[in-house]
């Protein structure tokens, strides 16, 4: 039997402790290839080369934010259609309200759990 293809996964995280908290939940996820990036402006640099099945950004990021970044994404023919997950500290219903009308898929509020965010990727691409 050949290897079954990876899945890659795109975390957006300013915080260096975070993101790698986010890319440890994500590659419990055994299937996962996991590529980072520390701002939207990087994240649209590897989007514009690579091909991602999912997308994990914080909102308040230096140089280019999550809500900017995820309204990038869904004009991007290429990632349009890809789950973009909002990890945020951002707790209020205004803020999810606009990252939800912007084309988010979930949207998780920090201080998070691993589990939080392994339940929410399997649950987006029916792992």
């Amino acid at each position: 039997m050949g290897e079954k293809k990876k899945l890659r996964a795109l975390v957006v995280e300013d915080s260096p402790a975070m993101r790698q908290l986010i890319v440890y939940a994500v590659k419990r996820l055994k299937v996962f290839e996991v590529e980072e990036a520390q701002d939207g402006v990087e994240a649209l640099k590897l989007l514009s080369t690579e091909k991602f099945d999912i997308l994990l950004t914080d909102i308040n990021m230096p140089m280019m934010d999550g809500l900017k970044l995820l309204g990038r994404v869904r004009q991007d023919d290429k990632h349009g259609n890809i789950p973009v997950v909002i990890i945020t500290t951002e707790g209020a219903v205004i803020d999810r309200e606009k990252a939800m009308t912007l084309g988010a898929s979930a949207y998780i509020t920090k201080p998070i759990q691993a589990t939080q965010v392994v339940e929410c990727v399997r649950r987006l691409l029916n792992l």
